[in-house]
């Protein structure tokens, strides 16, 4: 993607990616987005769950919900994703940091009509969080459906900003006798719990396992 003015990293512009090999992968790695635009003449931040498909990105929630409502309108919107790897700590305080991946999205959001595309929509939505989840569950019903608005967003303007590695220090604090390094963070997955309600006999589904295994510490 050729970055425009408005995608492109003007901080640190080397941190700067505007590639779908990168900007992709980070994206499919997380689920929660935080989506921003203008209710009512004020700016409104809201996080919600989204899944990718292609080129674009599909979110969903109550046919009634405020921020749904004003989206469809086609009005410009930004989607943020951010992913923290690690807290960098220097010698000196201007210069603690992050390592971090995050994906920066501009566009404008239509309603997805077709019955076809909106079970795609969501399956997408739901095996973004846990693969495979949607096979093993009941599907939606004609009433849950009608309650349900989708839209779409296709991803045309999007940029990539990373920061790996350790601290950058001023050159005459290397040799301060204070420690400095990076401590790595991780979203891990810990053991199940299940519902209280949850009939006997019932053991945990194959996504279930897999996104436990495959996340674990």
């Amino acid at each position: 993607m050729k970055p425009s003015s408005k995608i492109k990293v003007k901080r640190i512009p080397k941190r700067g990616f505007y590639d779908k090999e990168t900007i992709y992968p980070i994206l499919d790695a997380n689920f929660i987005c935080q989506i921003a635009f203008m209710y009512e003449g004020y700016p409104v931040i809201i996080p919600t769950i989204y899944g990718r498909l292609g080129d674009s990105i599909y979110i969903h929630g109550a046919t009634v919900s405020r921020m749904l409502v004003t989206l469809e309108k086609g009005l410009p919107i930004s989607i943020n994703v951010m992913q923290t790897n690690g807290i960098v700590l220097a010698r000196s305080a201007f210069h603690h940091s992050l390592n971090y991946e995050s994906v920066t999205v501009f566009g404008n959001a239509t309603i997805i009509t077709s019955e076809e595309e909106r079970y795609k929509a969501l399956e997408v939505i739901s095996n973004q969080i846990i693969p495979g989840r949607w096979e093993e569950v009941r599907l939606p019903s004609d009433k849950e459906l009608k309650a349900t608005k989708i839209l779409k967003i296709e991803i045309n303007e999007a940029s990539a900003k990373i920061r790996t590695g350790p601290p950058g220090d001023e050159k005459e604090d290397y040799n301060l006798p204070i420690w400095a390094g990076v401590i790595p963070l991780k979203t891990v997955a810990l053991k199940e719990i299940s519902d209280p309600l949850l009939n006997n006999g019932i053991s945990i589904s194959k996504s279930v396992h897999d996104y436990i295994k495959n996340n674990s510490i």
